[in-house]
């Protein structure tokens, strides 16, 4: 059996990689909604399998396609890459022609570094405002931990809206103007925080909004049975 359909075998002619991606139910893989959005988002063509949660056999099913133990994972036809951001490193460093970070040096550092910020932070945030795209539910009694992550999120979003409004003529709807992979890695907090109704001031809501409204976001949403 070949590793990969022959679906994809246009991709693997025209010399570019041949991803599949395994993700978690959609429901409630927000690790999962990362990569697959920005995989989407820069049409980049993949297979894709999906792994049910929370399940007896959750753990073995993910280890049959990486030691890492965790989604997602993207294959290449020669390499297995695991954790979010080294995938979406990864795949920028394979398609240097796509606009993943920021062209302007200053610009995509400071895209990396809140990327890498919510990769290792946000632990009460993540804790006590679950993902769960069905869940539609008053916010909770936040706990201090969890409110100061809500306002750090904030002002990240405001913060690199009000720098790129500054400095940049094409200003689009994201943090750096364009999508790019910073957007991909705050679109799970989008969902939550739209899903508890967390209060948000202007900047902030037109934030979650133009990303809740991308229609790649409005699939994964019903794929995840959310009407």
């Amino acid at each position: 059996m070949a590793l990969f359909s022959p679906l994809y075998n246009k991709s693997q002619r025209a010399g570019m990689p041949t991803y599949r991606l395994i993700i978690g139910d959609r429901n409630l893989s927000s690790w999962s909604l990362r990569v697959w959005l920005l995989l989407r988002q820069f049409e980049l063509p993949f297979e894709l399998v999906t792994v049910d949660l929370d399940q007896p056999d959750t753990r073995d099913k993910i280890l049959a396609y990486s030691p890492g133990g965790r989604v997602p994972i993207l294959q290449t036809r020669d390499q297995t890459i695991w954790e979010s951001l080294a995938i979406i490193e990864f795949v920028a460093e394979n398609h240097p022609d796509l606009l993943i970070w920021p062209r302007d040096a200053a610009l995509r550092a400071r895209a990396r570094v809140l990327a890498a910020e919510m990769h290792a932070g946000f632990t009460s945030l993540r804790d006590e405002l679950s993902f769960n795209c069905q869940a539609r539910v008053p916010m909770p009694s936040l706990s201090m931990a969890a409110k100061a992550d809500v306002k750090r999120m904030t002002d990240i979003w405001r913060e690199a809206r009000q720098v790129h409004q500054g400095s940049c003529q094409n200003r689009g709807d994201f943090l750096f103007g364009p999508f790019s992979a910073a957007d991909a890695m705050f679109a799970p907090v989008a969902v939550r925080f739209n899903h508890y109704s967390v209060p948000l001031d202007d900047t902030c809501r037109a934030y979650v909004e133009a990303l809740l409204q991308l229609p790649n976001m409005v699939a994964w949403m019903a794929d995840a049975g959310v009407a």
